[in-house]
C-alpha cells in the first residue's frame, strides 16, 4: 500500500496529518499533528515552521504513517513518544506506568504545602506509595533539595522505569525503589507519605476512554469493587510509618474524597483541612496529618 505522506513537505504533511485525526474524531488533531512530526524530525514548533519545506524521507514518511495510525486506534500521544512532561519535568513511560496527569500534580502541591508547615531541621523523609513512573515522588525531590525519598511498586518494569527517570534527572542518589504491596516492605518513620493508588471501580474500567481501559495498566487503575481497596490497605500501613505530625496525601476519584476521610480517621490520622480541588474542581488530594501521642 502507497503511503499518503510521502513526497510530502514537513507543512503539507501536518496539513494531510491533521485532516485525518480530525476525521477519525479527534479532538486535538492539529497539536497531535504537530507533536508526531516534531518526533519524527526531532523540531520544536520553531524548527517545524522554519524548515516547513523540508519533504519527508521514504523513512520519516513510514514512521508518521505509523504514528498517526496508533493515534487513530486510540494510543496517547504519551504513549507513542514513550515520555510526558509531569511538574515540569520529563519522564520516560513504560507499559506498567500510568501517564502521568494533570490531576495528580495536585497531589504534588498539597505536599508541599504540608511539608513547608513542618519546618524540619534535618532533611525530610518521603515514601510514595505505587511509584509508577516515580512521578510524584520526583516532583517532590525536585522541590525539596535535600530530602531522601523511597518507592514502592509492586510491577518490577515500572521500578525500573522510575529508577530510570531518577538517574535521568539527578535524583538517583536521593531516590531508592522497593518491590513490594502498598508500605508493606518500609520500616519508616517518614515525614511524607505520597500515593495515587488504583481507585477506578472494577467494573466502571471497561467504560473508560480508550486511551486509558486499552493503554494504562490494569494494575495500576482497578480499585476493587467499589474502588477503595488499596485505600483500605495503604492507609492504616501509611499511619504505623508515619512521624508523629507528619502527613499522608492520597489522589482520588471523583466523589470518594469522603469516604477516604473516614478511613484516615479510623487509622487514627487527623483531617485539618478540606480536600484540595484539582483545575476541575473535583476534590483530588486528601490528606491527614499523624498527630503527636
Amino acid at each position: 500500500m502507497s503511503n499518503p505522506l510521502k513526497g510530502h513537505s514537513i507543512e503539507s504533511a501536518r496539513r494531510l496529518l491533521a485532516a485525518r485525526l480530525r476525521s477519525a474524531g479527534l479532538d486535538e488533531a492539529e497539536l497531535d499533528a504537530r507533536i508526531l512530526l516534531g518526533a519524527v524530525f526531532d523540531l520544536d514548533l520553531t524548527g517545524l515552521i522554519t524548515q516547513a519545506a523540508r519533504p519527508l524521507s521514504e523513512t520519516e514518511a513510514m514512521q508518521l504513517a505509523a504514528y498517526a495510525q496508533r493515534r487513530i486506534d486510540g494510543e496517547p500521544i504519551a504513549r507513542i513518544l514513550g515520555t510526558r512532561e509531569f511538574w515540569g519535568l520529563p519522564l520516560r513511560l513504560s507499559e506498567a506506568t500510568l501517564v502521568p496527569r494533570p490531576d495528580t500534580e495536585t497531589v504534588v502541591e498539597r505536599a508541599l504545602e504540608l511539608f513547608r508547615e513542618q519546618r524540619l531541621s534535618r532533611p525530610p523523609r518521603i515514601a510514595d506509595i505505587g511509584t509508577g513512573s516515580g512521578a510524584i515522588l520526583l516532583a517532590l525531590l525536585h522541590e525539596i533539595p535535600d530530602a531522601f525519598g523511597v518507592g514502592t511498586d509492586l510491577s518490577l518494569t515500572a521500578l525500573c522505569t522510575a529508577r530510570s527517570n531518577a538517574a535521568a534527572l539527578g535524583l538517583a542518589d536521593r531516590a531508592a525503589f522497593v518491590a513490594c504491596s502498598y508500605a508493606a516492605a518500609l520500616a519508616g518513620p517518614f515525614d511524607l507519605i505520597v500515593s495515587n493508588p488504583p481507585y477506578i471501580p472494577s467494573a466502571e474500567i471497561p467504560k473508560l476512554d480508550i486511551e486509558v481501559r486499552a493503554h494504562d495498566p490494569h494494575l495500576a487503575l482497578d480499585g476493587g469493587n467499589d474502588g477503595y481497596d488499596a485505600y483500605r490497605a495503604l492507609i492504616p500501613q501509611a499511619s504505623e510509618r508515619l512521624l508523629p505530625g507528619g502527613a499522608l496525601i492520597v489522589e482520588a476519584g471523583q466523589g470518594q474524597a469522603r469516604t477516604i476521610e473516614t478511613l484516615m480517621t479510623a487509622a487514627a490520622l487527623s483531617i485539618d483541612r478540606l480536600p484540595k480541588a484539582d483545575l476541575a474542581g473535583v476534590p483530588r488530594a486528601v490528606s491527614a496529618r499523624k498527630m503527636p501521642p
